[in-house]
């Protein structure tokens, strides 16, 4: 599988990135299955989360991590400061409590890729630059981006860090898929517009998107009668979105592969670096993920997938 490049990281990351939202020591038979497979068809990292199923998904991969004793063929990727009941949690102090547990999750003493889960404005760059980069000094990061912040803010926290000599922002985790979101998913979360794809292409800095196939608006389950998944309805549902699924579909049939792989496709083949996140359950749909990386789109294609053509 091909890799992207991101300084300070020991090895390529793999433009397939390994979910984890559902991982736990209580399906660890699942967990190990899937990621034994992921590692199968090619994949290194692993994408998890200080509040995923409240600690556990860290749990689940140390676990396997340690079991397998592959540290350092695979890329951990977590993240942190996420706001709870208390408010937002984007600091110094809470940045470092929340990595230090997350390490101990992982049973590790660094993890390659580190991403902020949110982003609070009133917080200045500069604050949060340095206390990255004191991580980083310490060995315990050795990359950092963030997920769900708007390019304005990475600009701006850019701009800082070569100001002033500071490690800068390696990565951006927004969603990007084929199907534009209407509103965010969750609260709070960036979905790439017109803006944020022309400000990446410009700028050249790697996307890993989340839920890169539209959380499964591309499978075919569903259609513009069925209501059935209120979330994807009030997300995804909109006449220009079912056009991009339908010229999906046409594109796939004329290049022999499914319409959920052309989506896929549409995310590993931007003009600027990618890699996609999967929920891969199985060892079929781990094969149709890895068999839809291979997929090249012209840029003519991905403007008409993206009804910009």
């Amino acid at each position: 599988m091909k890799t992207l490049h991101i300084d300070g990281l020991n090895q390529g990351v793999s433009r397939l990135i390994m979910g984890s939202d559902y991982f736990a020591p209580e399906v660890y038979d699942l967990v190990s299955t899937n990621l034994d497979a992921f590692v199968s068809i090619g994949g290194n990292t692993i994408d998890t989360a200080f509040v995923y199923c409240g600690g556990k998904s860290e749990q689940a991969i140390g676990m396997w991590v340690e079991e397998r004793k592959n540290r350092k063929e695979i890329n951990l990727w977590t993240k942190g400061a996420h706001p709870n009941k208390d408010g937002k949690r984007v600091n110094p102090e809470a940045i470092r409590e929340e990595l230090m547990i997350s390490l101990d999750r992982l049973r590790t003493d660094y993890v390659d890729l580190y991403a902020l889960h949110r982003d609070d404005t009133d917080i200045p760059v500069g604050v949060i630059l340095e206390a990255l980069n004191e991580h980083v000094e310490a060995g315990r990061i050795l990359a950092f981006g963030a997920s769900n912040w708007s390019w304005q803010r990475l600009q701006e926290a850019n701009a800082y860090a070569e100001q002033h000599g500071l490690r800068g922002f390696s990565f951006n985790s927004p969603n990007l898929s084929l199907a534009k979101a209407k509103e965010p998913y969750w609260h709070d979360c960036v979905s790439v517009d017109q803006e944020i794809l022309e400000w990446h292409e410009c700028t050249g800095m790697p996307i890993f998107s989340w839920s890169s196939q539209a959380r499964g608006f591309f499978t075919g389950r569903f259609s513009p009668d069925d209501h059935s998944d209120a979330d994807l309805v009030r997300v995804f549902y909109n006449d220009e979105n079912w056009e991009r699924y339908r010229r999906a579909e046409q594109l796939g049939k004329e290049k022999g592969v499914a319409t959920i792989q052309i989506s896929l496709a549409y995310v590993l083949n931007q003009s600027f670096p990618t890699a996609a996140i999967i929920g891969a359950r199985n060892e079929a749909e781990m094969v149709s993920c890895r068999d839809a990386a291979l997929i090249e789109l012209t840029n003519e294609e991905i403007r008409w997938l993206d009804l910009r053509a």
